[in-house]
């Protein structure tokens, strides 16, 4: 019980609680996970290209079946390149091509 002179208890005020809406894509995490996705994506094409590749040649070899096999391990090649090439981008530069100067700087 409270005393007589005693002020009573105030109610404490709500939080306001800050929420910065932040879209994943807009973020540079964001960006850094999809590229990771980007990498695993090509390493799984390619070796499931290689795969066809290989088991459109075991039947019969006719002439378009050669093509379509040569084609299909030209494509497993360009998803290994394509692989490779964002890995070296996200150990060499993972925050982007640019680089962030002041406007002052120009002048």
């Amino acid at each position: 019980m409270a005393s007589a002179g005693a002020e009573p208890a105030r109610e404490m005020p709500p939080l306001k609680v800050k929420i910065q809406h932040r879209p994943f894509c807009f973020s540079v995490k964001g960006h850094v996970k999809m590229l990771r996705l980007d990498i695993i994506n090509s390493m799984v094409t390619a070796v499931f290209m290689i795969i066809v590749s290989v088991l459109a040649l075991i039947p019969e070899t006719t002439f378009f079946i050669v093509l379509g096999g040569v084609f299909g391990v030209l494509t497993a090649v360009c998803c290994l390149a394509d692989g490779a090439l964002i890995y070296r981008k996200l150990m060499f530069n993972p925050s982007g091509p640019y680089r962030k100067s002041s406007v002052h700087d120009k002048f």
